[in-house]
């Protein structure tokens, strides 16, 4: 039996920004296929221009209603994870979420608040997703609905009053 969920380890760059209104920017830019034995927000490497850090290890949950949605992403040519950093300070952010699903990922960058990216997928993690593909997708046939036919008789002026002796 597949697994449910697999971990990540999440690498986190701040990047430094040549505009007036700040400093630096905070973004996802990597997932290791497991956690590495150090703690979290661990500095890895540091130029002038970006040091990266060691995040934290995150589960990546799946689903089994949302097997095509992981199909989509596996034939995509670039399979993703999809990044979610929160602020909780100043200057200090979690890992909210990391998901597979990229329809999930391109609704959590319409937030606000949120920092979203999507980085590339592991190629030991996308192992772990096809097979759960393979085990628990079902192919759906589309079935077009058929509309009841609407009575012209009753949508016309003065329909609803036939028959009151008017």
């Amino acid at each position: 039996m597949p697994e449910n969920h697999f971990e990540v380890g999440v690498l986190v760059a701040r990047r430094r920004l040549r505009g007036p209104w700040a400093s630096h920017a905070w973004l996802p830019v990597a997932a290791l296929p497991a956690a590495p034995p150090v703690a979290n927000w661990t500095k890895l490497s540091e130029t002038e221009e970006e040091a990266v850090f060691y995040a934290g290890a995150y589960d990546v949950l799946l689903h089994p209603a949302e097997t095509s949605h992981y199909r989509d992403n596996l034939v995509s040519g670039r399979p993703s994870l999809w990044i979610s950093l929160r602020k909780l300070g100043e200057d200090e952010y979690e890992v909210a979420t990391v998901t597979a699903d990229p329809y999930e990922g391109e609704s959590m960058a319409e937030g606000i608040g949120e920092i979203v990216e999507a980085v590339p997928m592991p190629a030991e993690s996308q192992g772990v997703l096809l097979a759960f593909f393979e085990a628990f997708h079902v192919e759906r046939k589309f079935e077009k609905r058929k509309r009841d036919r609407a009575d012209p008789e009753a949508l016309a002026r003065g329909g609803a009053n036939k028959g009151r002796g008017e």
